[in-house]
């Protein structure tokens, strides 16, 4: 079966007044991204994007429990032996359409109503507003599959609030709503059961009027404070420890706490892939001083590099794939990772390289 044929039971498009609505609709899946979707969301979000009559989007997930909980590895790993340039084209045209999100000119709303998580949140975290509910489960976990917090993770977590995109980008921690709203990360909070209110209300959107005012309207309107932030109570912490721009500095300077909170942290650091974490660090400080286009450059290199060793692909076969839990990091020690291993990661591609398409 083609990506097309498959992307036509996977996700669904509709407008409803001057709202183009978008529908990831593999819910036992997790709304997980097959590369179908990715090409059939790019397409129709092009041309939205030159319709006058389209005003705004609004991207949504099916089921009651994901937004969408990544691309869909599983099945990736399972088809890469008969088809090797599968996972590259993947994350090529996944990271283009990151790129796409970001540039779009248009009021672009995520309702991340649950799981939200690697490729749910390129999807998501890029566009004009961000709402969460109750439900939400926000997290870039990649650092426990030997991977990189991709999809514009390099963007998006350094400019979070001290250094709390560090900590996320190295712990995989999982967010609720309101450290969705005080970090950033969510623009609103709305109740899931005021959901269905907000969706139709925007569906009345007036072409003629201001897209953005119109949004911004219909979204302060239903929101609601989403309570104290978990996070407040450890940014201290996260701020001091996570300083540092070397995994090693950042382990050492958690060891040296009181604090019971450190020692999780150091327990819940020490199950992630070696490489990834030295990885990692490298590309959030990085990430600080690019546009957005440079990073999803850098990120292209990065994960086709990663594709290349080892940790990646044993981490989706024991986390995603066996379920064994026991990846084997190779090396299996932060100690053993060199700092050619990690510039080798960040190497440029020759005539590989992410050329984005250019903004219009």
């Amino acid at each position: 079966m083609n990506d097309a044929a498959v992307a036509a039971d996977e996700i669904h498009f509709d407008v409803h007044g001057a709202v183009g609505m978008i529908r990831l609709d593999r819910p036992k899946a997790l709304n997980a991204l097959t590369l179908g979707m990715i090409r059939a969301m790019a397409a129709r979000l092009t041309e939205w994007a030159a319709d006058p009559a389209i005003s705004a989007v609004l991207v949504t997930g099916a089921g009651d429990r994901a937004f969408c909980a990544g691309g869909d590895l599983r099945s990736l790993f399972a088809a890469r032996a008969a088809d090797p340039g599968l996972f590259p084209r993947f994350f090529r045209e996944e990271y283009t359409l990151n790129a796409q999100i970001q540039a779009f000119p248009k009021p672009y709303v995520a309702l991340i109503d649950g799981i939200t998580m690697g490729g749910g949140v390129g999807i998501s975290a890029h566009g004009s507003h961000r709402v969460a509910t109750d439900r939400t489960l926000f997290a870039m976990p990649e650092t426990g599959i030997g991977m990189f917090p991709d999809v514009g993770g390099g963007y998006v977590l350094p400019r979070l609030p001290g250094q709390i995109g560090m900590y996320l980008a190295l712990t995989g921690a999982r967010l609720k709503a309101a450290d969705c709203v005080y970090t950033g990360l969510a623009t609103h909070h709305i109740p899931h059961d005021r959901t269905a209110a907000l969706v139709a209300e925007l569906s009345t959107l007036d072409p003629a009027e201001d897209a953005a005012a119109a949004v911004n309207h219909v979204l302060d309107a239903h929101h609601v404070n989403p309570g104290s932030a978990p996070l407040s109570s450890r940014r201290a912490l996260i701020d001091r420890c996570f300083a540092f721009d070397t995994a090693e500095a950042i382990m050492a300077a958690l060891e040296r706490e009181r604090d019971p909170l450190a020692a999780e942290i150091l327990a819940e650091l020490a199950r992630k892939s070696p490489t990834a974490l030295a990885v990692t660090v490298r590309q959030i400080r990085l990430g600080a001083h690019l546009v957005f286009r440079e990073v999803m450059a850098m990120e292209y290199r990065m994960a086709r590099r990663m594709m290349a060793g080892h940790d990646f692909f044993e981490g989706v076969r024991a986390l995603l794939v066996d379920k064994d839990q026991r990846p084997v990091w190779r090396p299996a020690r932060l100690e053993e990772v060199s700092i050619a291993d990690v510039d080798a990661v960040f190497a440029p591609l020759g005539d590989d390289e992410l050329v984005l398409p250019p903004r219009r």
